[in-house]
């Protein structure tokens, strides 16, 4: 048994209250309600464009299709993650996608050969949801981990030059600084997953619930899809600093400030 459908009338009904957000907004003098409504309006257009692509991906079925469908989307998200960061999307593209691509891959082949055991490991209704499901939590906590790590050094550059003349290594210089971007970027991974279930129910959890599952196996596959997530996030993050520092750093190791987005 799937989930019961929605009709458009009753999604339209839900919008309405927008309105006294709107009005409040304006009241405060706010000034973010265009940015509001163009949010609305490309998260309508963006979704329904995707549910009519993801009807046409799961008839079809294609395995080449499917893994070009999730290049873009790890593309996609490297574009948001550099430009979030406040960095030079020609500068860091290449190693933020390696970073991702790598963690992300080897953790959705796991997920769907090991824990969820599907025969075809390339089955769109598999590998587009959950790697959606993991590129999208994995946004939030590269964008912390590369914020941190730059902004810190950039910041504190005179402290981070001492350091590299004191001890004569790029490696034992920038270790605080990687450490601390580490723990910023999965603290908030680590307190959600500390409080699922009892602040929360999640996403696939109730997906499952939704769709007939019962509760337990509704927990099972949230239970996996944490580990999932956490894994990704983890070694994303990692890598995500550590094949950016042959671009973000010249010669001399000294930071290279050509990678920032210079501020308006």
């Amino acid at each position: 048994m799937g989930a019961k459908d929605l009709p458009i009338f009753q999604l339209l009904l839900l919008g309405l209250f927008i309105l006294p957000i709107l009005a409040l907004n304006y009241r405060l003098k706010l000034h973010i309600n265009a940015t509001l409504l163009k949010s609305v309006v490309r998260m309508c257009l963006q979704l329904g464009f995707v549910g009519l692509y993801l009807e046409f991906l799961f008839r079809f079925n294609s395995a080449v299709l499917n893994v070009i469908y999730l290049l873009i989307m790890v593309c996609i998200a490297c574009q948001s993650i550099i430009r979030s960061s406040m960095l030079r999307l020609r500068f860091l593209f290449p190693p933020v996608f390696f970073a991702l691509l790598i963690p992300f891959s080897f953790v959705l082949l796991i997920f769907n050969s090991v824990v969820v055991q599907i025969d075809n490991l390339f089955d769109a209704k598999y590998l587009i949801p959950i790697g959606g499901m993991l590129l999208g939590n994995c946004l939030r906590s590269i964008i912390i981990g590369l914020t941190h790590f730059y902004s810190g050094i950039r910041q504190e550059e005179k402290k981070y030059l001492f350091s590299l003349n004191l001890f004569g290594s790029k490696i034992t210089a920038l270790k605080p600084y990687f450490k601390e971007s580490i723990v910023n970027a999965i603290t908030p991974t680590m307190a959600s997953m500390a409080t699922i279930g009892l602040v929360s129910l999640p996403g696939m959890m109730t997906g499952q619930i939704l769709g007939g599952s019962i509760p337990l196996v509704a927990i099972k596959y949230q239970i996996a899809i944490m580990f999932s997530i956490f894994y990704t996030e983890y070694f994303s993050v990692v890598l995500s600093i550590i094949f950016s520092l042959r671009i973000a750093f010249d010669d001399m190791d000294v930071l290279n400030r050509a990678i920032f987005i210079p501020k308006k």
